[in-house]
């Protein structure tokens, strides 16, 4: 995914109210930004730290930049991040039709925004090629307390746990589910952050034995855009330092 104008670099002032932060330009001004990410954004949100935002060219949008990259110090190394929640499913879509996402390969046909469950919406049903439809849910990550390990989520997750179970309630009526985790930077594992939220991982790890699938990827993030790179494992959900391919 390329962003469709130049990123607009500047330094991070403060988030706060969690969709805002206000950032100092270049050039000297100060703009507020929208940032589309509700979580806790843990060693992201560093002040002074180099942020990219993208600008809107809509005249009637009140907040003219969004909050796209920062370029975090992480363990093993500072590195560009993709804070943006918004993207991920964008990204799996574009990684659909380019035929990357192997778990997907066969399925004709990516529909989003799929009313399921009580009340929830799958982030996409795929469907066609003789193959049965597999409901998939994406979450983005973006958490890294140690070298070359992403975890999700960074801050209590409710919803997402709720996810969880519903897709299990897919396999178990003898359907097919599938979680995908986009790693908005560069990873070699994924694991749950299970001491951050219990639930979400006690979710995360019934759903795995009932049968849903989970797929990890990191991507390849820079200024000119964001792409899903490879699978990454996942570790096994009892946390024991082994390791499952993810496909």
């Amino acid at each position: 995914m390329q962003f469709p104008l130049p990123l607009i670099e500047g330094r991070l002032v403060r988030r706060y109210k969690r969709f805002l932060a206000d950032v100092e330009l270049a050039d000297g001004r100060l703009v507020t930004a929208h940032c589309a990410n509700p979580g806790a954004m843990l060693g992201l949100n560093t002040e002074g730290s180099r942020v990219l935002l993208s600008p809107s060219t809509s005249p009637t949008r009140k907040l003219h930049f969004s909050w796209e990259l920062v370029e975090a110090d992480l363990p093993g190394g500072p590195q560009w991040v993709g804070i943006n929640t918004a993207r991920p499913n964008a990204l799996v879509a574009e990684a659909f039709r380019a035929r990357t996402i192997a778990p997907l390969l066969g399925y004709e046909t990516l529909r989003p925004e799929v009313a399921y469950g009580k009340a929830s919406r799958v982030d996409f049903l795929a469907s066609g090629g003789g193959l049965p439809p597999c409901h998939v849910e994406v979450k983005n990550c973006h958490l890294m307390r140690t070298p070359g390990l992403a975890e999700f989520p960074d801050c209590k997750a409710a919803r997402s746990a709720r996810h969880m179970e519903e897709l299990a309630n897919v396999v178990a009526a003898g359907g097919r589910a599938m979680l995908i985790v986009v790693i908005q930077m560069t990873a070699k594992g994924f694991d749950v952050a299970r001491d951050i939220d219990p639930a979400f991982d006690r979710g995360f790890r019934a759903a795995r034995a009932a049968g849903v699938e989970a797929h990890a990827y990191r991507c390849t993030v820079g200024p000119d855009g964001v792409t899903i790179a490879e699978a990454v494992p996942i570790l096994t959900p009892e946390g024991t330092g082994s390791a499952r391919t993810s496909g």
